[in-house]
């Protein structure tokens, strides 16, 4: 029989608890930034389950930097909504 392969939630588990004391390390402040991008790539569990082929790290940068994307683009969106005048001064 093979061996069984972990869960994509037990190897972001398992990177962040590699990287507790860089965390402990930091700022409060960027502790909490810390804790926010794995927790946003907690929300991509499910696809990170189809990038067998890449190493657990790069997907879960891959996640990091997509959900940090998402925000530029809602950013970006929000002052293109905005009116002139506003974005003049």
């Amino acid at each position: 029989m093979g061996r069984t392969l972990p869960t994509a939630s037990m190897l972001i588990q398992q990177e962040e608890q590699s990287f507790a004391r860089f965390r402990r390390a930091l700022r409060r402040s960027d502790q909490v930034a810390l804790d926010d991008l794995f927790a946003a790539a907690r929300q991509h569990l499910a696809a990170a389950q189809y990038a067998a082929h890449a190493l657990p790290f790069e997907v879960l940068l891959l996640a990091m930097l997509l959900e940090e994307h998402k925000e530029v683009m809602r950013l970006r969106q929000q002052l293109d909504e905005l009116p002139d005048a506003s974005r003049n001064g």
